[in-house]
């Protein structure tokens, strides 16, 4: 059986441990977490452990990375993939990750891939809110591509964020323009998406997006579209809340141990 340790203890943690106590990840034991909230990793690993597992919510990498794990899911942020990665890769600790943004940033990639490979460990992007990287990919792979990144959300979704003001809230207004490296820096928890969208495609500098506010619009529109002499495709999903995040590391998982897998 395998092992994983899952950080960041929020929803789409306990997405991931819900899976696993209803018995859709046989393979696997979840036999750690880590938050920044001892409160949060104390309540999902007594969850885990009343569900039949041997959990320990524990205070810092050291400790989680003790426990020898197979897989590290990071469901935090950016910046908690920018502490754990490296440090779990050299101990041969492979990656599911959703917080794709840091890989914006091309030094940090390229470290990654280079400690993921001298220590036989792999990252797996999972495809979160979105959707395709395979046919992204392939459609790079044959050359001349071009790709663009549409998204929609709320005006409420944009509290906090520098374009957001008043007037959103009654105006539809296009809100960012320009490349994926770009808007990850302006909404760095917002757009994770495009950052793993353009990684299996054109790459960050490349990748062309647009983000629209609309009013009284709930959820998310990620639109992702590449195009070649040969193939045009569009991956177009709408999510009504960021659950499908959550599942699509459990399905990243159950892919690592099924006999076929689905690419």
């Amino acid at each position: 059986m395998k092992k994983i340790v899952i950080v960041g203890c929020g929803k789409l943690a306990n997405i991931v441990a819900n899976a696993s106590l209803q018995g859709l990840l046989p393979e696997y034991e979840i036999v750690g977490v880590y938050s920044r909230s001892m409160e949060k990793a104390a309540s999902l690993a007594e969850k885990i452990c009343k569900g039949g597992y041997d959990c320990k919510a524990v205070a810092s990498w050291s400790e989680l990375l003790a426990l020898h794990p197979d897989y590290l899911v990071e469901t935090a942020s950016p910046a908690a993939m920018y502490e754990c990665a490296l440090p779990a890769l050299k101990q041969g600790v492979s990656i599911v990750t959703l917080s794709i943004g840091a890989f914006a940033d091309d030094d940090f990639y390229d470290e990654v891939t280079r400690t993921a490979r001298e220590n036989n460990a792999h990252v797996y992007i999972v495809s979160g809110a979105t959707g395709g990287f395979d046919v992204l990919q392939t459609a790079t792979l044959m050359g001349g591509a071009k790709a663009c990144f549409f998204n929609e959300k709320g005006p409420d979704a944009l509290r906090g964020t520098s374009v957001y003001d008043d007037s959103l809230q009654t105006e539809q207004r296009t809100v960012f323009q320009g490349t994926a490296s770009e808007a990850i820096k302006m909404f760095p928890t917002k757009v994770n998406v495009t950052v793993a969208a353009s990684r299996a495609s054109v790459g960050p500098q490349q990748m062309q997006v647009t983000m629209q506010s609309t009013p009284g619009f709930k959820g998310d529109t990620q639109r992702v579209e590449i195009r070649n002499e040969q193939v045009h495709a569009v991956v177009d999903v709408y999510s009504a809340t960021a659950e499908i995040a959550g599942w699509s590391v459990v399905n990243t998982l159950r892919n690592l141990c099924s006999p076929i897998v689905f690419v």
